[in-house]
This record gives structure tokens, C-alpha cells and sequence, in this order.
């Protein structure tokens, strides 16, 4: 029996030269999965990229071909496939104080208010990364809040951080990252994040007064939903783009129903609604407010 259940046993690598052709049907058979599992629509001009990905598997698993890997998929042992599969597929491009002018608002108009509305009785503020991949968007989020809520202790303030990529919250949870990226910040944010002492040479970690503020939980946003809210900032940048018209409008009416009266969803630059809302009104850039 091989690793993957399969008779006859596989090699544990491809042979020299794996056959990585994406027939048609094979294409269209890994996006109808990714589709079920995920809710994420792969187009026919994403083809090469699908492909490249699909090849990564096929070496990690010691298969001969993107074909030989789809018929593996269609087996039953291959449910713990699939989230590795998932992960493949997903493009993680993120950025620290990625589309400044959400955190710009969030730490010069949303929290300065929360704190003096829910400080000195232990009020609660709660933040919503919903697709956080490596980590950058919720540790500026973090950042962010911090210089607004400084030393205190009594707020019940916490960030939760999700994202369907397994892989991707690992690294995200660790907090690790290219000194470089922190030293290309704009000089007015770089005193934002708080940094320390890495055991990695050229690396840095973001500190742990920031990383304390934050859970690291995975979630499939198309899947049931384990919290319960209410949120009152939730990010779902570049998210959007990746659903067809359907998913998007049943995601974004499970946000409203968690977002607080008068929280904030933030959006990626190139996305808007799905369909006009009746209690989300456009208050800036990319911004919306929850209406009672």
C-alpha cells in the first residue's frame, strides 16, 4: 500500500520528465472541485497558473502526472487531499499596510472612537481579518490599534485572523518576515510595528505584545461559520474577486448579519458590492458602514 492508499505502490518522487499536460477535462474538473470545496472560481485563461500549481503536488506526491494526480482526487482517499490541493490554488500576495487608507481610518477614526466609548469598563472591540494569508494585513491591523489603545487594560480587545490556507497561517501565526519588508514601511507607520530580536539571520518578528493581540484560526468562508460576533471592523480585501456573483452576495450578507450598527467592512481596491445593500452605506474609499 503506497502512501496515498493506491494499489499498485508509487514512487515517492515523479519519474524524470512527470507529465504536468492539463487536458481540457481535467481543467474542468479541478475547478468544479476548487468550486465545491472552496468556492473560488478558477477561469479558463488561469490554465498556465492552474497548471504550475497542480505540478507541485504531483512531485510532493510522488506521481507521474497531472493526470494521474485528478484521477486520485476522484478516490476516496483522497479527502485529506484536498485542503493540500486548496492551498495550492490560492494566491497568497499581501503586504504590510497593503491600501493604507483602511488603516488610516481605522486608527484615526474608528478606534480613537471605540476607546472612548468602551474604555474604563472593560468594553469590547472585536476585528475580523477574514482572509488574512501570511499575516501582514491582521499584525498592521495590530499595529495600528496599539498606538490608539496604548498600555491600557481595560478594553477586551482582540483581532481573529482567518484564512482556508493552512500552510499560509502557520507562517502567519509565527510572526516572521524579511527585515527588508519592515525597512521599505513608510516612515510615519514603521514606528507602528513593533519588532524583535530574530533568530534568523535578515529576518525579523513582529513583537509579542502585537502577535498576543491576535488569533490565528482556519475557516473556509463558503463552510459554516463557528463565531459568533458582533465584529466591529471587518476586513475581506481582495477576497471578492475570487467569487462568482452568488457566493459573493450570500458571504457578504453572513458579514452584515456580524457586523456591528456602525461597524466598518473594508474591501480590496478593485472590488465593490456584489449588489447594493440595504444596511451598508459607501462612506469612503473601499469603505462601508453597517446602518442600523
Amino acid at each position: 500500500m503506497s502512501r496515498l492508499g493506491l494499489i499498485p505502490p508509487m514512487p515517492l518522487a515523479p519519474a524524470i520528465g512527470a507529465d504536468v499536460t492539463l487536458t481540457r477535462d481535467d481543467m474542468k474538473f479541478i475547478a468544479a472541485l476548487v468550486y465545491e470545496q472552496a468556492g473560488i472560481v478558477i477561469r479558463e485563461h488561469k490554465e498556465a497558473m492552474t497548471r504550475g500549481r497542480l505540478a507541485r503536488r504531483v512531485k510532493a506526491l510522488g506521481l507521474n502526472s497531472v493526470a494521474e494526480y485528478c484521477a486520485f482526487l476522484k478516490t476516496p482517499q483522497a479527502a485529506g487531499e484536498l485542503p493540500e490541493l486548496i492551498n495550492a490554488v490560492t494566491t497568497n500576495h499581501t503586504a504590510f499596510f497593503r491600501e493604507r487608507h483602511h488603516f488610516d481610518h481605522l486608527r484615526k477614526e474608528v478606534m480613537p472612537r471605540l476607546v472612548q466609548e468602551r474604555g474604563g469598563r472593560r468594553g469590547r472591540i472585536r476585528i475580523w481579518s477574514s482572509a488574512c494569508s501570511s499575516g501582514e494585513e491582521p499584525y498592521s491591523i495590530a499595529a495600528s490599534c496599539r498606538e490608539v489603545i496604548g498600555p491600557r487594560s481595560d478594553l477586551d480587545f482582540k483581532i481573529l485572523a482567518t484564512d482556508i490556507d493552512t500552510d499560509i497561517l502557520m507562517r502567519a501565526e509565527a510572526g516572521l518576515y524579511p527585515a527588508e519588508l519592515f525597512e521599505r514601511l513608510p516612515a510615519d507607520v514603521k514606528p507602528l510595528m513593533r519588532l524583535e530580536a530574530s533568530p534568523g539571520r535578515g529576518e525579523a518578528r513582529v513583537a509579542e505584545e502585537l502577535r498576543r493581540m491576535i488569533a490565528f484560526k482556519q475557516l473556509n468562508l463558503i463552510q459554516a461559520w463557528p463565531m459568533k460576533g458582533p465584529f466591529d471592523v471587518i476586513f475581506c480585501r481582495n477576497v471578492f474577486i475570487y467569487f462568482d456573483t452568488q457566493t459573493k452576495a450570500s458571504i457578504l450578507d453572513r458579514f452584515v448579519s456580524l457586523l456591528a450598527p456602525g461597524g466598518f467592512l473594508y474591501l480590496g481596491h478593485s472590488e465593490s458590492l456584489p449588489q447594493p445593500h440595504a444596511n451598508l452605506r459607501l462612506i469612503g474609499r473601499t469603505i462601508y458602514e453597517r446602518t442600523p
